[in-house]
């Protein structure tokens, strides 16, 4: 048995393991928000024990439409796998055993639907009061949208992301990735060590739960702020432009091979790109000369920038114009992000030898804690890999009751 897992096992963390070893965590969470979660919790050290419906949760379900076998290899890492069915007594029986001896316990269902089951937050704590209930879901376990069914369009739409997303003259577009699940899952994982350290001091678990609405709001700063200024009118959605309107240049630019994006919030930051381009000619002219100026002549200043780009490759235009301290980037596509040279090195991306997959780039926690060790990845579990090892060794269950609870349908 891996040692992080050993340690785990024996309730205790070591001084130089990782910081969540000896916590237990129970995952119930299925597709992205609660797996992302449990992701982080599980290299920082957690021991997550994923329980899964007996055919597997709604991700790994969806491998068989192509593409999600993948998403669910990153978020599911360093995670054992055990199957239970929550519908008969005795699989919510097992699972009270688990949650008995667990830290955490987090779930992503729709609200009211552990409540049904009889292992909704009171009742689980009632049998661990130190157990922390994590949970989360679209719109929160109170309110008058509680029961609103939410998947990450649905909640891109329903909190503005999509009405600020896209060009002024065409309809509102999604954005790519699933920022909703994503960020609920972040601060998913927040309230969950949170009360974990609250726990370290009171010695008493607690609910803690976050909404994907509640969680993707603050991201409208930009936006909110442009419409404060204008007296509370709707701004117009802005393309590539800044949220706000404030800064200029800020846009995608064409260049010969793609886009490249320059952000130049401080007059240095143009008196370079003016330098660089050989426009010195502009330096003293008045439409340019600060932040407001350029603001006020928007187009000028993107007509001239991408007449000069559109004719130079996006990464010479991006190593010219960071040479100069000026933020920039080229546009990149998927195949060049996940050969990044920069997370390649800081181990944030990894290459690993996946038993289904085969060879795939994985990624490794965003939370770093300095002097310690990263805790190895371990690729994403088969289905059920780990029954016997939670209820067989942990549990305590003989070769003749798993047997059964085999043949009963219950694992």
């Amino acid at each position: 048995m891996p040692d992080d897992l050993a340690e785990a096992q024996a309730g205790r963390r070591t001084q130089n393991a990782p910081p969540l070893s000896g916590v237990v965590v129970v995952d119930l969470s299925h597709i992205y928000n609660g797996p992302y979660a449990t992701l982080l919790m599980a290299l920082a050290g957690a021991r997550v024990i994923k329980v899964e419906p007996k055919g597997g949760e709604h991700l790994r379900s969806r491998g068989d439409m192509g593409g999600a076998d993948l998403p669910f290899a990153m978020l599911n890492s360093n995670k054992e796998s055990v199957t239970l069915d929550l519908k008969q007594e005795r699989g919510r029986e097992l699972l009270r055993q688990i949650v008995r001896r667990a830290d955490v316990l987090v779930e992503n269902f729709a609200p009211g639907t552990m409540d049904r089951l009889g292992l909704g937050a009171a009742a689980l704590l009632a049998i661990n009061p130190r157990l922390v209930y994590g949970s989360s879901s679209g719109y929160g376990r109170s309110g008058p949208y509680r029961d609103y069914p939410a998947m990450d369009l649905v909640m891109q739409a329903m909190s503005g992301i999509m009405g600020v997303t896209g060009h002024a003259d065409q309809p509102p577009v999604k954005a790519g990735p699933a920022l909703c699940d994503f960020s609920a899952g972040i601060h998913l994982y927040a309230a969950v060590v949170t009360a974990l350290f609250d726990r370290e001091r009171t010695g008493a678990g607690r609910v803690v739960e976050v909404s994907m609405q509640d969680a993707i709001y603050p991201s409208l700063a930009s936006s909110l702020g442009m419409m404060h200024a204008q007296g509370g009118a709707v701004p117009r959605r802005t393309g590539n432009q800044h949220s706000g309107l404030g800064i200029s240049p800020y846009n995608a630019y064409p260049a010969s091979d793609g886009f490249v994006v320059i952000n130049a919030p401080g007059d240095h930051h143009f008196r370079a790109i003016l330098d660089i381009m050989g426009r010195t000619d502009l330096i003293g002219d008045p439409r340019y000369g600060t932040r407001p100026a350029r603001v006020a002549h928007m187009q000028d200043v993107d007509a001239i920038i991408g007449a000069w780009t559109a004719g130079r490759p996006k990464q010479e235009i991006a190593d010219g114009l960071l040479a100069a301290g000026v933020p920039c980037a080229p546009v990149r596509d998927l195949d060049e992000v996940i050969l990044d040279q920069n997370m390649h090195a800081r181990g944030s991306l990894q290459w690993v030898d996946h038993p289904t997959l085969g060879r795939v780039v994985l990624p490794h926690s965003p939370l770093r804690f300095e002097d310690e060790d990263r805790v190895a990845l371990r690729p994403s579990a088969p289905l059920g890999r780990d029954n016997r090892v939670v209820f067989g060794d942990w549990l305590g269950l003989g070769d003749r009751e798993l047997q059964q609870l085999a043949q009963d349908g219950v694992l």
